[in-house]
């Protein structure tokens, strides 16, 4: 029931957003106290003409067919996937100041809310259409303050939006390490060399239904020793830009999660007790002339992984480590060809207990090669991914091999 009237809200927020924006659209310039603006890649705005409001609105969807082999000599698919991965909605702006911004962010597909997960949860019981609600505010045109719901200072993958990938999805090390949103105070200081970014939040990741007793501590240190990218190139996969000069990005994160109440700290499934999970994540990123390479190492390891509850049933945070090697090409046409190796790698602590035997997490292991045609940036574009996927059994010393195919279209303004 109430999953049916959240869903029902959900298209309710959607067919009044569709009716603002083809009201804006309607409107007569000459009698609107609003300007109308189109800005590329940054969908439609519209500013009160006294500057005491701005919005600006953008639309993206992700429709996906996708295949899975049952391993590598048997072709026979073991899954399918044909569905609209994402479909998003973002209004940002200012109100009364330009220094007073928001920024929110809604999805609408049934796979972009998390359905899997949060049935799981006690700690959120509900499909998550609410990504992003944010206020901030410039203290300065260096330093800000913010205050709400909205992606923690994390690695560069996850920060970079799911929009601005060069494959049809992230990593395998994101998806198991990654620190994910959460709600809380967000501290943010940018200069041409160095970007400093800190946050305090609950912990229990977004739309949150309670707390520990404990809090969440991020940090994060990026350095630009040939100084900044061009504009928004550092926000996105690939050098679209085609920078003229070299541009290099090198940063840490530190996070640690007082009495987590998931297996990801921010994501996943209950513990059954509360768990301290300290994360370091380390990237580097380097554009040149349409060139891209991208590196990431990320870990986490907790005080006590395993957790169980009164019938004996076991769950535990994936302590481990993960390595992402990724580089690119992009061609005059706007073509681009990727390559990833990614692993994720558990501890010897959840895959080969003497006290709990049953406890078995896997090595992974994911090759793929990327196509990408650009026709507007980001906006639009059709990709095209193979991978080859390897999972060990490092308990058993056996693994399993599986070959995969996505293709994706990305539209959006």
């Amino acid at each position: 029931m109430e999953i049916n009237l959240l869903m029902k809200t959900s298209y309710s927020i959607l067919l009044a957003t569709l009716s603002l924006i083809f009201w804006l659209s309607s409107i007569n310039a000459q009698n609107s106290p609003l300007n109308i603006y189109t800005k590329k890649e940054k969908g439609i705005e519209a500013v009160q003409k006294d500057s005491l409001f701005s919005i600006q609105f953008q639309f993206r969807m992700q429709n996906r067919a996708g295949y899975l082999s049952t391993s590598e000599t048997d072709l026979t698919p073991e899954q399918f996937e044909f569905r609209v991965r994402r479909l998003r909605m973002r209004f940002k702006g200012f109100v009364l100041n330009p220094k007073l911004n928001y920024y929110i962010q809604l999805s609408f597909s049934r796979g972009d809310m998390d359905w899997d997960d949060t049935q799981a949860s006690s700690i959120n019981n509900s499909p998550n259409v609410v990504r992003d609600a944010v206020i901030s505010y410039n203290l300065s045109p260096k330093f800000q303050v913010a205050f709400g719901q909205t992606k923690l200072p994390g690695n560069r993958q996850r920060v970079i939006s799911s929009g601005n990938l060069q494959f049809a999805d992230r990593s395998i090390v994101n998806a198991t390490f990654n620190i994910d949103r959460d709600f809380g105070f967000f501290l943010n200081y940018n200069s041409n060399f160095l970007n400093l970014k800190g946050a305090l939040t609950s912990g229990e990741g977004r739309n949150s239904s309670k707390s520990s007793k404990g809090l969440n501590y991020t940090s994060r240190v990026e350095i630009q020793p040939f100084g900044k990218f061009s504009p928004g190139n550092d926000e996105c996969e690939g050098d679209l830009a085609r920078e003229s000069k070299p541009k290099l990005s090198l940063a840490a994160t530190y996070n640690f999660n007082d009495d987590a109440m998931r297996t990801g700290g921010t994501l996943g499934n209950d513990l059954y007790s509360p768990v301290n999970i300290t994360n370091l994540q380390f990237d580097a990123m380097f554009k040149y002339r349409g060139f891209a390479f991208y590196q990431e190492y990320l870990t986490r390891n907790a005080d006590s992984p395993i957790t169980q509850n009164d019938l004996g049933k076991l769950r535990a945070v994936y302590t481990g480590f993960g390595v992402l090697s990724q580089m690119s090409y992009l061609f005059k046409n706007n073509l681009e060809l990727a390559a990833r190796l990614a692993t994720i790698n558990p501890n010897k602590e959840i895959y080969d207990n003497l006290i709990f035997p049953q406890l078995n997490e896997k090595r992974q292991e994911q090759w793929q090669i990327g196509l990408t045609k650009y026709f507007y940036g980001h906006r639009l574009k059709v990709q095209g991914n193979i991978l080859y996927h390897i999972t060990k059994d490092l308990q058993l010393a056996t693994k399993k091999s599986q070959l995969g195919a996505i293709f994706q279209v990305e539209l959006g303004i």
